[in-house]
């Protein structure tokens, strides 16, 4: 249960953490920017430094003319925070609420088709969309390790009580 439980939190930490990291994107992209052309990955890719210049003048200029889009990211965020209190059921009584690991596993599955799907209508580099996909792959690893953990629970509690000693 305590191993359950651990991955669990440590899931919901990482979703919080990637919900809250929506919020400020331009001082992000500013920052991811910076670091990339001042590295040997900027050096050795110039197609990166080239994107990152891109994303970081997008949302600068986005923000500037139009900050009233920024609300979309604003709304991803806070989807992240709303998915994270989800986990507070398996939290508690991982055996009974299975149902959101399993939806997750899902959701983290639906990341793949989105980023090969909307990347190429978006103009995202096939690098870029290799990222994203695997924040899902990545996702999935601890909803994995859980579910079997679910599962050993699951066993355990169906197992019938040993002889009663007289």
């Amino acid at each position: 249960m305590r191993r359950v439980r651990a991955w669990l939190w440590i899931f919901v930490v990482c979703l919080v953490v990637s919900g809250l990291t929506a919020f400020p994107l331009q001082t992000e992209s500013r920052w991811l920017a910076e670091s990339i052309a001042g590295s040997p990955v900027g050096h050795a890719f110039p197609a990166a430094t080239a994107w990152a210049e891109r994303i970081r003048d997008g949302i600068a200029d986005t923000n500037a003319h139009y900050p009233f889009l920024a609300y979309g990211t604003d709304w991803l965020a806070f989807a992240h925070l709303v998915i994270a209190v989800a986990f507070w059921g398996p939290i508690q009584d991982p055996v009974r609420n299975v149902w959101v690991i399993r939806w997750a596993m899902i959701a983290c599955a639906g990341v793949i088709p989105l980023a090969l799907i909307c990347g190429p209508l978006r103009d995202i580099p096939l690098c870029w969309r290799f990222i994203d996909m695997s924040f899902g792959v990545v996702g999935v690893v601890p909803l994995l390790i859980v579910l079997r953990g679910i599962q050993r629970l699951e066993r355990i509690t169906a197992l019938p009580p040993g002889p009663v000693a007289a």
